[in-house]
This record gives C-alpha cells, structure tokens and sequence, in this order.
C-alpha cells in the first residue's frame, strides 16, 4: 500500500491540556493514516503550510502538537476550529533534541556522533520519544545512558516500547487524550 502522498481533509478543535495546545485527529481521518505510532506530515491549517510529525495518542488515534508559532502564523488559538488538509510525506523533519540528550550527545563517542548524523530523522524522533516517555529523573538519565550505549554499538533504534503508546508523560496520564469529541 502506497502511504506516501496520501491526504485527508477534516475539521477539528483546538484545546489545550496541561501547559500545550493539541489538535486531536478526527477517528476518520486517524484511521486513514499507514500507521498507529508517528507519522511525518505535510500540511496546511487555515491555509497556513506546515510540516511536522503526528503522535499517537495511546488509543489507535493521532493527535498534532500545535506550537505558538504555528497558532500565531494560522491565527487561531486553544477553543478555534480549524480546517486542516494533511499528506503523509517519507520526509520527516528535524527533531528538537532535549538539552540534556544534547549533551550527552556532545561528549559522546564520535561513533555515537556519526551514527546519530546517520541515522534518519524518523530514527532520532524514536530515540526521542523513548527518552521523553518519563517524567522521572533518574529513569530520564538512565535512558540517556542506554542511548549512548546503544547508538555506541549495533543499535540505530531504540527497542522494547510500544510506537503507538502515546510516550508525552503530562497527555497520556491525564486521559484528557481519550475525551469524546464532537468532530
């Protein structure tokens, strides 16, 4: 199945949960999606283009983070419905990489540093996603440690978590995610 290229046009509401602003993705549109873990996008929000990654809400379902850059350059805010056209694109953008992962990346091995170089985006947005899931500082560090290691060795991906789990600790121990919604 060609994923690729593939569109869906929907409307949704704009709500904020704990201290970020998501767009949860219509059961519809959702399901039309090539898979239940991230998904790289291309798309357009009140005729404002944007490319990012959608995450998976824990629940077979996809929701979009949307930014303060984002709100102000398609003028809407927490409450707004918007329009959104989004295609399903094999280029991901750059991740933002936490500070402290940053760090360890810094003054980590050259090999760790040329791996991470090398590795795709998608590879990175996992590593990412698997450091992010707790909230716990000491399992956070731990994770740091373990990536390190195994970018240091035959890894390029992380292993043993769930991709379609919804790995944002404040969104997916509200269960604010699973709310009915009127889309």
């Amino acid at each position: 199945m060609k994923t690729e290229g593939l569109k869906t046009r929907f409307e949704s509401k704009l709500k904020t949960l704990k201290k970020q602003t998501i767009l949860r993705l219509p059961e519809i549109a959702s399901k039309q999606l090539p898979s239940r873990g991230q998904v790289a996008v291309a798309g357009v929000m009140n005729e404002h283009e944007f490319m990012t990654v959608l995450e998976p809400d824990g629940y077979w379902g996809h929701f979009l983070k949307v930014s303060d850059e984002l709100q102000a350059a398609a003028n809407v805010k927490a409450g707004d419905t918007v329009k959104l056209e989004i295609e399903v694109t094999k280029n991901w953008p750059e991740p933002e990489v936490p500070a402290d992962f940053a760090k360890a990346l810094d003054i980590a091995p050259k090999k760790v540093q040329d791996k991470w170089t090398d590795i795709t985006a998608m590879a990175r947005w996992e590593w990412i996603r698997w450091i992010n899931e707790t909230r716990n500082m000491q399992t956070r560090a731990l994770r740091i440690e373990k990536s390190i290691s195994k970018l240091n060795g035959k890894h390029r991906r992380p292993c043993c978590f769930n991709l379609a789990a919804c790995t944002d600790s404040e969104l997916s121990k509200s269960g604010r995610l699973i709310e009915p919604s009127a889309e």
